[in-house]
């Protein structure tokens, strides 16, 4: 196994569905343009109310991502 080295971004995916559906939306789309995404980490949970009910949830995220080498 070689050494590789890895860079962090912050994202926020957003769902009228869950959080889980913001998390997996906000993967997929990253991973359009971020290659070699290894991980994540949930840093926040928020989400949006209207009349009482959970509108809108918004999930921020640390993505993980090995850099390519020579």
């Amino acid at each position: 196994m070689s050494d590789h080295v890895y860079k962090m971004v912050e994202i926020v995916g957003s769902s009228h569905v869950s959080a889980d559906d913001a998390i997996r939306n906000a993967i997929e789309t990253s991973a359009k343009t971020i290659r070699h995404i290894s991980w994540f980490e949930v840093i926040k949970t928020t989400g949006h109310v209207v009349e009482g009910k959970v509108a809108h949830f918004q999930v921020t995220l640390k993505v993980g991502f090995r850099i390519e080498g020579e």
